[in-house]
């Protein structure tokens, strides 16, 4: 086997590897073919560099840092600085791992071995471990610092997943430690044909996995988009709904002052007094029990506060003025529709009697304070230390629901608290003011 295809494919492995690492710390500028050029130009640019610096060290790393900067700059959206930072501590992961794995290679009496040219049969193996151990390295540091998509796997799944390099790790040691009972080059080729196997076979389990990640990432953003199209319809149909009714009050009133004005005339003040009695009582029920002075709260909790009431409920309110709340409506939306629906169907579940609803919404201490609290009867459900239902609605939206609340908290950089006790499910949120 030659020199030339091992260093090659070595290179090759290096240049993808830092395309995963500078993919944790940025979106990718471009998709689909330019994403094969890039890869193209930058093994072919680390191709020459290896090749003329091979004994230069020094300036070697430095030149080789830069040109990874470079390639993390045209790859993904980052700031010049932010990539020479990545380029060297690219640099550094890459020497690291190929010091740590050159003495796994001493320990397992490989040194003689070892010596020799940077790309001869008897080192390709050393280098592979490296490689392997620096792939494992990119894996954790992506788990640990990645973008939100990769949470769509559980611990548990990224467990499964750093299997596959450490055995990887693992077979290629094995390899070192019988290498020097290889004696034909069929036996040599098998080696590494195995060796480049696995290493190949790394990459392409982490792609799979990634669009399988990806995939899951926009079906569970686009259920998101579902439920807050949903909310919001909901309440701009609310609030149409009410524009309606007072329009048809405002032709009603004009009858009914039109019936008051001819009892005065009439001087028939009992029947007008009965009148007007009748009218206040209709007009408690009518009137929207609930001012914030902010529209979107008002529209919502009126809503779900003549809802609770036809399921008889027991509300109990504490809310002040909120028109100088700056959370944005369609988040607004999102937490109170989330948080009140859940609340009512627990409630409904409950014994008459039995069904009660706290609410609190206040803008005071430059806090604002939104808590929920709730009887109910059903078990909570829980699925990897998370609410997933109460077994009231489809366990999925309610599961989805709670988790488009927090993103809104996070978001806006609030913190909450979730409990259950004696029956009382409560939901409390903070957001800085």
């Amino acid at each position: 086997m030659s020199d030339l295809v091992p260093k090659i494919l070595i290179i090759f492995f290096e240049v993808l590897c830092s395309k995963i690492f500078c993919e944790i710390f940025g979106k990718v500028r471009y998709k689909g073919w330019i994403n094969v050029v890039q890869l193209m130009v930058f093994e072919i640019i680390v191709f020459v560099a290896v090749s003329a610096l091979s004994n230069l060290m020094s300036l070697k790393q430095i030149i080789m840092a830069l040109i990874y900067a470079v390639s993390m700059l045209w790859h993904v959206k980052i700031s010049t600085r932010k990539s020479l930072v990545l380029g060297v501590l690219y640099q550094a992961m890459l020497m690291s791992t190929d010091y740590l794995a050159y003495s796994i290679g001493r320990e397992l009496s490989l040194l003689d071995e070892v010596q020799g040219k940077q790309y001869n049969l008897e080192n390709v193996l050393v280098i592979l471990l490296g490689k392997a151990i620096l792939f494992l390295g990119i894996i954790i540091v992506r788990r640990k610092l990645g973008k939100k998509s990769v949470e769509v796997l559980c611990d548990t799944d990224w467990l499964k997943l750093l299997i596959f390099p450490i055995f990887t790790i693992v077979i290629i040691s094995s390899m070192l430690t019988f290498f020097k009972y290889v004696e034909s080059s069929e036996q040599i080729m098998l080696v590494f044909i195995g060796a480049f196997g696995m290493i190949g076979m790394n990459i392409v389990v982490f792609y799979l996995i990634n669009d399988i990640v990806e995939r899951e990432t926009q079906l569970y953003e686009h259920k998101i988009f579902q439920l807050q199209v949903k909310s919001q319809s909901e309440m701009y149909r609310s609030i149409s709904e009410n524009f309606d009714r007072q329009k048809k009050k405002t032709h009603e009133y004009k009858n009914q002052i039109n019936c008051m004005e001819h009892l005065l005339q009439r001087k028939e003040y009992l029947k007008l007094e009965e009148y007007v009695k009748t009218l206040y009582s209709k007009l408690d029920k009518e009137l929207d029990a609930i001012d914030t002075n902010n529209i979107i709260v008002n529209a919502i909790l009126n809503t779900k506060y003549q809802e609770a009431d036809v399921n008889g409920i027991v509300v109990v309110l504490r809310v002040n003025d909120l028109s100088g709340v700056w959370i944005k409506d369609e988040d607004i939306v999102t937490i109170l529709s989330n948080l009140l629906d859940n609340a009512i169907e627990a409630c409904k579940k409950c014994n008459s009697g039995k069904r009660i609803l706290k609410l609190k919404f206040v803008n005071e201490d430059g806090m604002i304070k939104i808590g929920v609290k709730n009887t109910f009867s059903n078990p909570i459900v829980y699925e990897n230390g998370e609410i997933k239902s109460t077994k009231l609605v489809r366990a999925e939206d309610h599961g989805v629901g709670i988790k488009n609340i927090i993103e809104v908290i996070e978001r806006y950089g609030g913190s909450y608290i979730i409990k259950e006790d004696n029956h009382e499910f409560y939901f409390s949120i903070i957001i800085p003011a």
